[in-house]
């Protein structure tokens, strides 16, 4: 009999953040629950860092899976830590492998001790990058090398608008983008943000308000909206005709893209294990800028999500630090 199991056979527990009801960071509690156990093809992972996309909480699978609520729900996906358990199927990781990956957003996440993901869904982490580093840059890193690699036919010399250039995924879209030899535009919001922007590579700067209008209109061959509320008409009209714009957030206008003349994708990032071990070795050759705005501990894992409302102290991830 497993030596962890009590008088009474229940499972073993572990602590973590759930939420009972549908909700924001009011509904979260640090509480016990029960350990997850990896089925075929998965493994648990101990959790050491686990990063907070703020959104999540107001994503329809966040709550439910094909229409079955499935609360209590624990949020974070963004994770890295140890591996504690191996299921049936997995042949290429073992106990104590240090790994970071992203739990599947329609399952229980890695604000908890352990969580339980597909193998494929991580890559082994490079001993000298931390887990912290790891956790924040697992999602946004992830997105924007995959707009960039598998949704794009971006080459160098050629021209580039992001929109949000500094924000979670465009401050690695400006990275990935000025590494590929590509002219970058970015837009910011601040002249704090500007100088940020042309130290991760930006080319040009463009500072807007909300209602500003693109400078140069048909001038590039890619736009990528990085910040994804109402994606504007001039994203559109800043791409010339046969162009691309790459939409993160939300579905693109079908009349816009045929009013420009260009092709608007909506893109949607899928975890998959060989573009998170070039994402690792991205990191560990320290070739990225990885920004951690904040840290917060598991049993203040509510806080941290509520911090989402407040200013962050410095750009970056928050990230909840598990013991």
């Amino acid at each position: 009999m497993d030596a962890e199991l009590t008088a009474t056979n229940s499972p073993p527990l572990m602590m973590a953040l759930r939420a009972h009801k549908r909700g924001g960071p009011e509904q979260l509690v640090y509480e016990e629950a029960p350990r997850p156990v990896p089925g075929p093809d998965e493994i648990c992972v101990a959790v050491r860092a686990a990063a907070i996309t703020f959104a999540e909480l107001t994503w329809p699978e966040t709550w439910e899976v094909d229409g079955i609520d499935r609360t209590p729900i624990i949020p974070s996906h963004e994770f890295a830590g140890v591996v504690s358990e191996i299921g049936p199927g997995v042949i290429d990781l073992a106990v104590g492998d240090s790994v970071f990956g992203i739990a599947p957003f329609n399952r229980d996440g890695a604000a908890a001790e352990f969580v339980v993901v597909p193998a494929a869904c991580v890559a082994r982490k490079e001993t000298g990058v931390s887990d912290v580093t790891a956790a924040a840059a697992a999602l946004p890193a992830l997105t924007a090398w995959e707009a960039l690699r598998d949704q794009t036919h971006l080459t160098a010399g050629q021209r580039l608008l992001i929109r949000g250039g500094t924000g979670a995924v465009g401050a690695f879209l400006t990275q990935f983008a000025h590494a590929i030899g590509a002219e970058v535009t970015v837009t910011v919001t601040s002249a704090l943000a500007e100088a940020r922007a042309r130290r991760l590579g930006a080319d040009h700067v463009d500072v807007t308000t909300p209602h500003s209008e693109a400078r140069d209109q048909k001038a590039f061959d890619v736009a990528i909206d990085a910040v994804g509320d109402n994606v504007p008409e001039w994203m559109y009209a800043s791409v010339r005709p046969g162009g691309q714009l790459i939409v993160l957030q939300e579905p693109p206008s079908k009349e816009l893209a045929d009013k420009y003349g260009i092709s608007a994708v909506f893109f949607v990032v899928s975890t998959r294990h060989e573009r998170l071990e070039e994402l690792a070795a991205l990191i560990a050759a320290s070739q990225i800028e990885v920004a951690i705005a904040q840290t917060f501990p598991l049993s203040a894992g509510r806080a941290a999500y509520e911090s989402g409302s407040l200013p962050k102290p410095r750009p970056g991830k928050t990230v909840i630090l598990v013991p």
